[in-house]
């Protein structure tokens, strides 16, 4: 699907993934036809529910290791009063101004046609632009990347965090800290093992057993702040500042583990298409947000009573007759929060593929009434070994911090930049009120990019570098591709002249239909040239078929197929689809027939022109490059598989080609 510049050649003359960016060559009609997100038909307070379990799952288990982390990074002589003050003030506020003001009431209005996410937002902004912007789509890739690495070590920290609750654990007459890793390992194992079943039908339960986290851990801190409501006074500003003052450097290193409260904020944008805005800012305003104050703040009364506890505060103050109840609850809300991690890798995954970011890849439907229930097991597999090497190498949830907070700070500080474009261009914001909203938020970001950076020894090194190779690799892919689809353009013959060769040379015509998939519509099918040149036989019927993926999340069905009439024996037909759906060309071709189009698909050959691909000194990659893009092409899913094609339908033609 390779339109403007943007291509996905893994099978050469396939149609394959790339993107129409607002250039203004797509019709409004594809534009603006956007199927349902699928909220239509749950009640408000059902999509509310829903979005607690599944958006909120990771900022909502933080108070396990955020407050703990803080506290234990306090340089030694700090007074404990200031300390404690210091860090539910820095809290408060990180939550008020990096999730409430720029998410909920800001960013979240920077939807594309309903979707979110960084790959939603990098799209709307070269839409804004109208043309091609190198710096934009280098942005997305990494925040892309960046994810990638959140999502490794989220289920890693998540669970971890609660598993080592056994380290507390009352009326037990040895230690069970040598379970906690083993424990982990199995919870995740089993997670991941369970994804190609589908989370269908757990999936409804994940918003009441999130409901009830969020009632336990706002209750809890009642429980402590009633005892002491000189804690309240904590949320002043000035005792943030004064904290850090206090502190110096130090200071500056605490703000890296304070970061850890707002981990998966992302979330709230990147999520918005499921469950909508209002439903996701009515279940923050009302229940999340008030309910990880009121705990954070009866974590800062309980450490007031009893300083030892700033050790483990969320786990001291959890009292003994319902400390089993909370762990399981606690256990079961961070294998919530992992399961929305990965789903989330999944869809950014599908949305990746369809931007010719990244190679074709297996990508599975678990469910046939929900868009968003998708199996990758490529990807499901990278992120099950990564999740349980962490484990095994870090062995705790406080050497896991050290690596948590980079990925998240860089990809909220990429939105903040891409939302300079959709402010500026789309709400037609002035200069000067774009940049009052987004330098203080850039600011605060940054300062959080800097000190979780001074962990980079103890473990931020580890997403940098995923992320780094994952920006290697889709650079890789998307410029061979480029270089591949400009040699084949200069290489081929126009469809027009091929048309009028064959008027004056008319070749043997066989009854039927043949259907070539092609990434340029303009040009001949490698496989219709290789068809004539070997085969030397024309079908009465011939279709060149291309995908385009634009700019949007969904197309509406009415708006999938257009058809050109070129003569009678040759019309192209394009199916259109948005950057977050799965290519059928079988179901898609069927509405040709209520276009006036008809034949029948068992009866019809797909021609697939396929390259082999070659590495060469001169293609403008260096060697090691041309390799790369070469394996991934080589690995890449079939074709025939992606595009749901019957097999037995399909006929490949291939040449070779050097990059």
């Amino acid at each position: 699907m390779t339109t403007e510049g943007s291509s996905n050649p893994t099978c050469a003359d396939a149609p394959v993934s790339g993107v129409v960016l607002g250039d203004g060559k797509v019709p409004d009609a594809e534009a603006e036809a956007i199927s349902s997100h699928g909220h239509g038909n749950a009640g408000f307070w059902g999509l509310a529910v829903g979005a607690i379990g599944v958006v909120f799952g990771d900022i909502g288990t933080s108070p396990l290791y955020a407050m703990k982390e803080a506290l234990r990074h306090t340089r030694a002589g700090t007074d404990p009063h200031l300390a404690t003050f210091g860090v539910i003030s820095l809290v408060f506020w990180t939550l008020l101004l990096l999730v409430t003001v720029k998410y909920v009431i800001f960013l979240m209005r920077a939807d594309n046609k309903g979707e979110g996410g960084t790959l939603a937002l990098m799209a709307l902004a070269q839409k804004a632009l109208g043309k091609y912007s190198p710096a934009i789509f280098f942005l997305g890739i990494c925040g892309a990347a960046l994810f990638y690495g959140d999502s490794l070590i989220t289920p890693a920290l998540s669970v971890m965090s609660a598993i080592e609750g056994f380290k507390d654990a009352p009326n037990v007459g040895h230690s069970l800290d040598h379970l906690v890793v083993p424990v982990s390992m199995v919870i995740l194992i089993g997670l991941f093992l369970v994804q190609a079943k589908g989370t269908e039908k757990v999936a409804r339960f994940f918003g009441p057993i999130m409901l009830l986290w969020f009632v336990v851990i706002a209750a809890l801190g009642i429980f402590y702040i009633v005892q002491r409501p000189d804690i309240l006074s904590s949320l002043s500003p000035h005792y943030g500042l004064q904290f850090l003052m206090a502190n110096g450097f130090t200071g500056f290193v605490i703000l890296g583990s304070v970061f850890l409260v707002v981990t998966g904020a992302e979330a709230l944008y990147a999520d918005m298409g499921h469950f909508g805005k209002k439903p996701i800012n009515t279940a923050w305003v009302w229940i999340v947000f008030p309910a990880l104050i009121l705990n954070y703040l009866g974590q800062g009364a309980m450490t007031l009573e009893d300083p030892s506890a700033g050790a483990n505060p969320f786990w001291r103050m959890v009292p003994d007759m319902f400390y089993w109840p909370v762990l399981i609850l606690a256990a079961m809300a961070t294998v919530i929060a992992s399961q929305a991690v990965i789903t989330g890798a999944f869809s950014m995954t599908q949305q990746a593929v369809q931007l010719g970011l990244l190679p074709r890849i297996d990508i599975q439907r678990t469910s046939e009434t929900q868009a968003g229930q998708i199996y990758v097991p490529q990807v499901n597999t990278m992120l099950m070994i990564g999740v349980l090497v962490l484990i095994f190498v870090f062995q705790s949830s406080d050497n896991l911090t050290s690596a948590y907070g980079i990925a998240v700070t860089g990809t909220m500080f990429i939105s903040t930049i891409m939302a300079y474009v959709v402010i500026r261009k789309t709400w037609n914001w002035s200069r000067l009120q774009t940049l009052a909203l987004l330098v203080p938020l850039g600011v605060i970001e940054a300062v959080f990019m800097a000190s979780n950076l001074t962990k980079f020894f103890t473990g931020a090194w580890m997403p940098m570098a995923f992320g780094g190779c994952l920006i290697v690799l889709m650079l890789t892919w998307t410029t061979g591709t480029k270089t591949l689809t400009d040699k084949a353009r200069r290489d081929s013959v126009l469809l027009i002249d091929l048309i009028e060769m064959l008027k004056k040379r008319p070749p043997h015509r066989v009854a039927g239909t043949a259907i070539f998939l092609t990434s340029d519509a303009e040009s001949a099918p490698v496989a219709l040239m290789h068809n004539l040149k070997h085969n030397k036989v024309l079908h009465e019927k011939n279709i060149i078929l291309t995908v385009k993926t634009v700019g949007v999340p969904r197309v509406a069905e009415g708006n999938r197929v257009s058809i050109e009439v070129i003569n009678e024996d040759f019309k192209k037909v394009t199916l259109i689809y948005g950057f977050m759906e799965s290519p059928n060309l079988p179901r898609a071709l069927g509405l040709c027939r209520k276009l006036g189009l008809k034949f029948d698909i068992m009866a019809t050959s797909f021609f697939v022109g396929k390259r082999s691909v070659v590495p060469s000194a001169n293609s403008g990659m260096p060697l090691w490059q041309d390799k790369l893009f070469i394996f991934l092409m080589k690995n890449a899913a079939n074709p025939t598989e992606f595009f749901h094609i019957p097999p037995g339908r399909v006929v490949e033609l291939g040449t070779q080609v050097t990059v």
